[in-house]
């Protein structure tokens, strides 16, 4: 299908959703804000040009930055796809959602942020990748579901499932295509007398990395990225049997990974000028965010599953002009488990009495609010990972602390990082003596998190 037809199509599947096609002027829109909710797969904190690599090319994401705010620690609690997202979706830990691991399905029956809107009068819709089990949207609060498949393949191999029919594989690059439907959401939104809330889910910067649009690999000649001082392009701690995904660590992987955000990036800015284009910028929250991060070689391994913080800081951008002050930074340490409550207040809605994290849109207003003294981070299972049980992260529950991350695995070993003295965590000094009682209040703290989360792991003693 070419793309032309593909957007052809799509909008006459849009318009079956009874929105009318008459244009509404700007002032006659609800008080209420839009929000368009953005979010990459496995892009790192790290990988940006404003944070820590000026090399990267992420125009764009710079600029949403300088316009809105950023949480500058912001941490994937579980960084895994499908535990994140239920973590999104839901506003709950895995234990109290079921989602303890990739593919599990999520049960309908858990409230949810589609559902929360929905109920609002907001016009909901999600596109792109879903990863929480079937390929309808609907019964999670969304009026559109545009739910794609087979995303790993970024080159005219993946599929979308609209509400009826038979699932549309269109020519191009998924992400692009994603964009397209996205686009013409908001554009419909903009006709229609209510609010709308939108989520995108982009599968790129996630493997395959190789297969990155050639002309942002042009970007980037060999040997034109740093890396991080705690990586090297060997795996030297993969062991024999590991997936060949976490070996994925060279050069034409690591510069497809970055080539990639660069897609990303152009994606975000064609959706950031179609809600400016449309009057729309001082009545929409927009967010910009990633499921997890990756290692690329750091500390000797490849994906993600680690307590390390290529694996467990993303990025958090938000602008709402008007609202949100430009170029507002927080380093309040905000979770996966916090977005949904975040979402909700930000919009003016109530906050659902099964959330488990905290409303921090206060900071995004420059006003008073959470600083959390940790975040609980955790790897709970890997049977369904790439090689299974063979995949090399450990199995872990811990806490990021505003200065340390600790993380104790099943066998007693573990991690204990100082990451003011040594931010790429090179010293370990999980056995240290002279850390003994920093061991233990870490230990204590992470206890809490798993009697607060239901969190059956069993701390070593």
């Amino acid at each position: 299908m070419k793309r032309r037809d593909f957007i052809t199509q799509l909008a006459g599947g849009l318009a079956l959703t009874g929105v009318s096609c008459a244009r509404t002027t700007a002032h006659l829109r609800p008080a209420r804000p839009n929000v368009v909710y953005l979010f990459s797969d496995e892009h790192r904190w790290q990988s940006m040009s404003f944070t820590e690599m000026p090399e990267v090319r992420t125009p764009h994401m710079a600029a949403l930055a300088a316009q809105g705010a950023e949480f500058t620690h912001t941490i994937s609690n579980y960084p895994v796809c499908s535990p994140h997202r239920a973590m999104l979706m839901t506003g709950r830990w895995p234990y109290q959602q079921g989602i303890i691991d990739n593919n599990i399905d999520l049960d309908p029956g858990q409230p949810t942020l589609g559902k929360v809107f929905q109920a609002a009068g907001y016009r909901t819709g999600y596109i792109g990748k879903w990863h929480l089990g079937g390929t309808r949207a609907e019964p999670f609060g969304f009026d559109t579901s545009l739910i794609w498949t087979g995303t790993g393949t970024h080159y005219d191999k993946s599929e979308y499932h609209p509400a009826e029919g038979e699932p549309v594989r269109p020519r191009g690059y998924n992400a692009t295509l994603m964009t397209d439907q996205a686009i013409e959401f908001i554009r419909q939104s903009d006709e229609a007398a209510q609010p709308f809330f939108l989520m995108v889910s982009w599968n790129p910067p996630h493997a395959t990395f190789t297969d990155a649009p050639e002309d942002k690999k042009a970007l980037y000649p060999e040997g034109s990225l740093p890396r991080r001082p705690n990586a090297s392009g060997a795996n030297e701690a993969v062991p024999a049997g590991a997936p060949d995904i976490a070996r994925r660590n060279d050069w034409p992987n690591y510069q497809g990974y970055h080539a990639h955000i660069t897609a990303v990036d152009e994606e975000l800015g064609r959706v950031l000028a179609a809600i400016d284009e449309l009057g729309l910028a001082r009545n929409t929250i927009l967010v910009y965010t990633s499921d997890h991060g990756s290692m690329f070689g750091s500390h000797g391994v490849g994906s993600k599953r680690q307590p390390y913080e290529e694996s467990i800081r993303v990025p958090f951008l938000v602008r709402w002009p008007g609202i949100i002050p430009p170029g507002h930074r927080s380093q309040a340490l905000f979770g996966s488990i916090d977005i949904m409550p975040t979402l909700c207040a930000l919009a003016g809605l109530d906050v659902p009495s099964t959330c488990a994290g905290q409303d921090f849109s206060p900071l995004l207003t420059g006003g008073q609010g959470p600083d959390p003294e940790a975040q609980f981070i955790m790897h709970i299972a890997k049977d369904n990972a790439s090689g299974g049980n063979k995949h090399p992260a450990p199995l872990f529950r811990g806490v990021r602390t505003r200065n340390h991350t600790f993380a104790v695995k099943p066998d007693g070993d573990g991690f204990l990082f100082d990451n003011r003295r040594d931010p790429f965590q090179l010293n370990n000094l999980f056995s240290d003596p002279g850390a003994a009682a920093l061991r233990t209040q870490l230990e204590a703290l992470t206890r809490r998190f798993l009697e607060t989360a239901g969190d059956p792991f069993d701390m070593p003693a």
